[in-house]
């Protein structure tokens, strides 16, 4: 999905007051761009290069399209979904077009909507929220469980559970398992890191999107990449904060 290819969608959208059908995975497919380019750009050696500049520029127009067809999209939704509740006409068809995550807020948003008609208008009391049963231990951990005080403290059940799964675990009965943790994805936004300015520099885009200008003297945060090669060039000292001990 590209940025021209998302940009006429977003156009489409705009020129009428229909709800439009969109490919299921339309997002989905924006999102993973968005991501390839910013791999491209975290590969690249000179952040500040035009190169790095063009699909910093690129992924930020990326962005805010997808935000802005997603604006249009859901005021177009809950019109719809204020007409249903209002028990006026509207086009069956176009809740066909709605994606399922915006399928579900049209339903919900009706919902609330009706909910609170019955409240306000037809002054329809509210529900009881009926108080949930207390769930009761298995009967292996109830067993194994040392009585404890009525008036035991968080604490001391805590302690008391520890205890149990101990004397269970030797008694033979296998211990829960512990999922082993994913593994972590590279992240897709920069670090910072603090720096002290040298010398005046002209505006400029950091990987992350933003113009920084610096002045000399200045204390400023900037992206990891963009500081590392402003201090290359002598522009930057980056900041050790001290640690406590």
């Amino acid at each position: 999905m590209g940025f021209d290819d998302l940009r006429s969608i977003l156009l489409s959208e705009r020129e009428t007051g229909k709800l439009l059908q969109v490919s299921p995975d339309l997002f989905d497919r924006t999102h993973g761009e968005i991501a390839e380019l910013l791999k491209k750009v975290y590969a690249i050696e000179d952040p500040l290069s035009d190169e790095a500049r063009a699909l910093i520029e690129e992924t930020i127009a990326m962005k805010e399209t997808l935000h802005d067809l997603f604006s249009i999209r859901s005021r177009k939704i809950l019109a719809l979904a204020l007409m249903h509740a209002e028990g006026n006409y509207y086009d069956r068809e176009e809740v066909k077009r709605m994606l399922p995550a915006e399928k579900s807020m049209f339903e919900q948003v009706a919902a609330g909507l009706l909910a609170c008609q019955g409240t306000l208008l037809k002054n329809e009391k509210q529900p009881l929220v009926p108080v949930p049963a207390p769930v009761a231990a298995p009967a292996s951990l109830a067993s194994a469980t040392p009585a404890a005080p009525t008036d035991a403290s968080e604490d001391d059940w805590e302690a008391a559970y520890e205890t149990a799964s101990g004397e269970a675990g030797e008694a033979g009965e296998p211990a829960p398992a512990v999922a082993a943790a994913a593994p972590e994805e590279p992240p897709l936004t920069p670090h910072y890191l603090l720096v002290r300015v040298r010398a005046d520099m002209d505006t400029f885009m950091g990987i992350d999107g933003r113009n920084y200008a610096l002045a000399k003297g200045d204390i400023v945060t900037l992206p990891e990449r963009n500081a590392a090669v402003l201090s290359d060039r002598g522009i930057v000292t980056a900041i050790t904060l001290p640690t406590c001990k």
